[in-house]
């Protein structure tokens, strides 16, 4: 396994982890080098190699690895001029660890099929410090055998892997868990502004929570803003979380569900990347409010 060449397209928060991760663990890696790059130089010392375009990552890995923000820059990864399918040399494996619309992850394993290339949807959950330490929460969509392939490489990631299903099914599951957590922290973030407009002590409320029925991943991640002004405990955008939301919402129109609830955080979402607050942290949602 360790002899697999690596490729990784997206080497921002979370995907930099990765590729850390797999350094550490003795893989060759080699990564497209983009503007919107964390800074690499600790990867370049670990031994990573940097390349200037998707065929030339290609000619150097067997396995593909893609981390980027959503479904338009994984179908142009894969589609788009200059990239995979239009790479003189045939991978034997994708894995596409971004948040992506299922529909989307489907038609792509479908082109990569046409080509004998194998797909793999591991959609992730936790934040960049698990992604770092490889110990992230993989939602895998694939065939079985494709699953067992990979999975040793996953292990390296993840603390915890569920196999949901075939592909897409990673991609979903992923959609439905954003909506949870996404929503709970707009949720939080709400009555939180509520209590301090009523004169009720953050912390009470914060600790009130603790001890009955908020007590959970979001409270721990929204409380540091609320009591300290530190928005770190969740370092996931406005826009990235507006994104989802609305991915959410394509992928449950397909059901008779009106999702009125998804829409309405989604809404408030994309009113706060709109007035300009996108790059702001989830945790700030409070005082956005």
């Amino acid at each position: 396994m360790n002899k697999k060449r690596l490729g990784l397209v997206g080497v921002g928060r979370m995907g930099h982890g990765i590729a850390g991760c797999l350094l550490r663990a003795g893989f060759s890696v080699s990564f497209l080098n983009h503007p919107g790059n964390q800074d690499s130089t600790d990867l370049l010392d670990l031994g990573a190699a940097s390349v200037d375009s998707i065929p030339a990552l290609c000619d150097r890995s067997d396995w593909l690895l893609i981390c980027v923000t959503g479904s338009p820059q994984v179908e142009q990864v894969v589609l788009g001029p200059g990239g995979v399918l239009q790479s003189s040399h045939r991978l034997e494996l994708v894995i596409d660890f971004s948040t992506a619309i299922p529909d989307s992850t489907v038609k792509l394993a479908k082109a990569l099929a046409a080509q004998s290339i194998l797909f793999i949807d591991a959609a992730m959950t936790r934040t960049p410090k698990e992604a770092a330490e490889g110990r992230l929460n993989l939602l895998v969509g694939a065939e079985e055998a494709t699953f067992q392939m990979a999975r040793p490489l996953l292990e390296k990631l993840a603390e915890n892997i569920t196999h949901a299903g075939g592909v897409g099914a990673g991609h979903r599951l992923k959609l439905l868990h954003n909506f949870v957590s996404l929503g709970s922290v707009a949720l939080f973030s709400e009555a939180a502004a509520c209590a301090d407009a009523m004169g009720i002590s953050l912390e009470v409320f914060a600790d009130t929570l603790e001890k009955g029925g908020g007590r959970g991943a979001a409270l721990d991640r929204v409380r540091p803003f609320w009591l300290e002004g530190d928005p770190r405990g969740l370092r996931f955008t406005v826009a990235n979380a507006a994104k989802d939301l609305a991915y959410y919402l394509e992928m449950s129109a397909q059901t008779r569900l009106a999702s009125p609830i998804a829409k309405s955080v989604g809404t408030k979402l994309e009113g706060l990347k709109s007035s300009g607050s996108g790059e702001r942290l989830m945790p700030e949602l409070y005082r956005l409010i």
